[in-house]
């Protein structure tokens, strides 16, 4: 097996977990805009490597402001109300612009955002798993949010490579509501003062310019925290809301508290702002339909082509199981319901909760040993 180097810029947040953390680099990777990037790191930790009992593999991609060791992995070792993957060898691996493989923040003349698309994640990925970790093919991609549209454009560039997909509150095209609704949050970050002082800085660096020192340090804290909170109510949802959980299960002694924990959350973790915007803008092109096109998707909130996301889908040769969450703003279920019609061996398993989106990433516990069977049952068809 090639040698895996052990090195890389982890985000540098006091709340950051490195434990397990490794990095393989990639001597020069291609992406879709052209540019060509000497030593692209790619971010990853491995779940019970390979035994004589083992099962095969099994890659989970990072979601939306998602970072390895925040990543459910369905493994006892992991999560110990959960045991679906846990004999099986599970790789975690960090998705572009996540802050812990290549991103802005870390990677000289790295695509800006807008300019980073799903394609170029999941190539960078194929290459840590054949030339890195000697992987043949994967039992599974199970992806939660941007992780599952990840899976999906898996199922899609590399359908000799994977024999199942889970996608976990996602879809297989981001939808022009779920584009909008992104807007918001996007907007709060970069039209904040401190945003616009940090990218006149990073351009007066990348000139060459002396700034001093203290400059060098500003970053947009009152943006994240713009962003943190116009995305807060989209997280769950209205009925969460009605039934007080912010204080029943998460114990704040009001939404305002709840809110507050959210905007530090970011700074907490050690987000970049780019490193963020670059994953907000890459999941507003999400689709699949578009995939191998000479024509790229672009920023705009135009609608794919119903015919090319048809074709796309019609051509997954793997078993698909979808769990959308009833009450999720934004990866709606009739979303999954119209995909599957064109899926050869696909199905719908709802998640009935009034979690909304973070159902699927962990937020009850309920939710996540629901997963966990339907998952557990889904790779013994």
């Amino acid at each position: 097996m090639p040698t895996v180097r052990r090195y890389g810029m982890p985000p540098s947040g006091p709340n950051y977990d490195p434990t397990g953390v490794e990095y393989y680099t990639i001597t020069d990777l291609q992406f879709l805009n052209q540019t060509i990037l000497p030593n692209v790191k790619i971010a990853y930790r491995q779940f019970q490597p390979t035994s004589g009992s083992s099962k095969g593999y099994v890659l989970i991609p990072t979601c939306f402001s998602g970072v390895i060791n925040t990543t459910l992995t369905f493994t006892s070792s992991s999560t110990p109300e959960c045991s679906s993957l846990s004999q099986y060898h599970v790789i975690v691996v960090a998705m572009l612009s996540n802050g812990e493989s290549a991103s802005p923040s870390n990677a000289p003349f790295f695509p800006n955002p807008g300019e980073l698309h799903y394609e170029d994640c999941i190539n960078a990925q194929y290459r840590l798993l054949t030339e890195g970790l000697g992987v043949k093919e994967l039992e599974a991609v199970v992806g939660f949010s941007m992780g599952g549209q990840q899976a999906y454009h898996w199922a899609v560039m590399y359908p000799k490579f994977v024999k199942r997909i889970v996608g976990i509150c996602t879809s297989a095209r981001t939808s022009p509501h779920n584009y909008a609704f992104l807007e918001g949050p996007i907007a709060a970050l970069t039209n904040s003062l401190d945003y616009i002082a940090y990218k006149e800085v990073k351009e007066r660096l990348a000139r060459g310019e002396d700034i001093g020192e203290h400059l060098k340090e500003v970053k947009p804290k009152r943006g994240l925290k713009a962003f943190a909170r116009a995305y807060a109510a989209w997280l769950t949802s209205g009925e969460w809301f009605r039934q007080r959980e912010w204080e029943k299960t998460l114990g704040c002694g009001s939404v305002e508290e709840w809110i507050a924990q959210r905007e530090v959350s970011y700074e907490g973790i050690g987000w970049d702002a780019d490193d963020l915007l670059g994953l907000a803008r890459m999941w507003q092109m999400g689709d699949v339909g578009r995939t191998g096109k000479k024509e790229l998707s672009t920023l705009g909130g135009g609608v794919g082509k119903d015919d090319e996301l048809e074709a796309a889908l019609r051509g997954i040769e793997c078993k698909v199981l979808l769990m959308p969450c009833r009450t999720d703003q934004y990866f709606a279920v009739e979303d999954n319901e119209k995909e599957v019609q064109f899926l050869k061996d696909g199905k719908v398993v709802v998640i009935e909760s009034s979690w909304g989106h973070v159902a699927g990433g962990g937020g009850c516990a309920e939710d996540v040993k629901f997963m966990d069977t339907k998952i557990a049952d889904f790779l013994k068809e």
